[in-house]
């Protein structure tokens, strides 16, 4: 049911990557009520120098109707 993904720099240990899921899914399970064994989180790595091609353009600007948080920041700009 709920399916999170998160895309992010390079850096992070797989320690940190693990917490900020256990994080993210307690509070997926507090804000929907879902039960902890219905959410998935994926977490995808990438580079800087691909970012803009690879996650603003198709996932922020192309989708700007679906975001409820908008980046401060703008790539293009």
């Amino acid at each position: 049911m709920p399916h999170v993904s998160v895309k992010l720099y390079p850096g992070r240990s797989r320690t940190e990557l693990e917490q900020l899921a256990a994080d993210i899914t307690r509070a997926v399970v507090t804000h929907t009520g879902c039960a902890e064994r219905s959410v998935s989180i994926a977490v995808e790595e990438v580079l800087p120098e691909e970012w803009t091609q690879e996650v603003y353009i198709p996932e922020i600007l192309e989708k700007a109707d679906q975001l409820l948080k908008k980046p401060g920041y703008d790539p293009l700009a």
